[in-house]
């Protein structure tokens, strides 16, 4: 079977091919335009590829309400000529085959949940920490949708108490987005995270800020398993830093192996699809899309 799989990011859009064991037989890679010239692009990838399915993980927000009127809109973002903008109905004009639709942090949970780190699990948390924070939440055997979508990268944080750093993000300023994403930590120390060396105090401080957004995670959705992906986390001194700040935060109130010293080293763990994640995600929508469309 053959299923298409789009990573519709704000910065480039990857699209690929997959079957139902979850493998990438073939992906392009181009810019994110506007998006009636992205959008081309697509449609031209897969004019003759005869996939049967195609799954979409997109940047956001997004209207993932299946009784909306606005359902498979791209909706609020900052990026020019993308605002209210009808991805899902565009692509369907052009292919007649069940689409699968939500978030590509979502997507990338959804990923990892079939065939990833969270393989045979129920729920997992996917935080994708570069450029933003994003965060898809897999519980009880599903995407978790709500009023509109999990914005776990904009919880509020408690400052560090030697961070004098005013926060990055325009809505929320010391957010964790504003405080922890990639262009917080360029704006803070005046260079790169990539160009800081491994011991630098930055670290800590990125750990701080991430291991306490992961403690409220943990007391509120109890997951079975938490995948950090995105830039900064290719920093790996940050994995042992930000397991570290969770147990000291929950100070051993939730009691459980999972937590404790050598298992939380297999709870708080890389993406073990790597940079496949997202289209790996969407591979699993285009599947889920099908099978759906099949029993109604």
């Amino acid at each position: 079977m053959l299923i298409g799989a789009v990573e519709a990011g704000g910065t480039k859009f990857v699209c690929g091919l997959g079957n139902e064991k979850g493998e990438v037989l073939d992906r392009v890679s181009f810019p994110t335009e506007n998006p009636e010239k992205t959008l081309a692009r697509v449609i031209e990838y897969y004019r003759d590829k005869q996939v049967e399915a195609l799954g979409i993980g997109s940047f956001g927000p997004i209207n993932i309400d299946r009784s909306s009127p606005q359902y498979g809109h791209v909706t609020t973002t900052p990026k020019p000529g993308w605002v209210n903008y009808p991805v899902l109905s565009e692509l369907k004009k052009s292919f007649d085959i069940p689409i699968g639709w939500d978030t590509d942090v979502n997507a990338a949970a959804l990923g990892e949940a079939t065939w990833g780190a969270a393989k045979g699990l129920d729920s997992c948390l996917y935080y994708t920490i570069g450029t933003g924070v994003g965060v898809g939440v897999f519980a009880e055997g599903r995407m978790v949708h709500g009023l509109v979508h999990p914005e776990g990268g904009h919880v509020l944080t408690r400052r560090h108490p030697d961070d004098t750093y005013e926060g990055k993000c325009p809505y929320h300023g010391d957010c964790l987005e504003g405080m922890a994403a990639g262009p917080a930590l360029e704006a803070r120390w005046k260079v790169k995270g990539s160009e800081l060396p491994a011991d630098h105090p930055a670290w800590e401080m990125e750990a701080f800020y991430i291991g306490q957004a992961l403690v409220s995670a943990i007391l509120l959705l109890s997951p079975k398993k938490i995948i950090l992906g995105g830039g900064v986390m290719h920093q790996l001194q940050l994995f042992p830093l930000i397991r570290e700040q969770v147990r000291a935060n929950l100070k051993g109130y939730v009691a459980t192996p999972a937590l404790e010293i050598g298992g939380i080293d297999e709870y708080i763990v890389p993406p073990t699809l790597g940079d496949n994640a997202g289209l790996c995600g969407s591979i699993a929508l285009g599947l889920r899309a099908y099978e759906e469309a099949r029993q109604s």
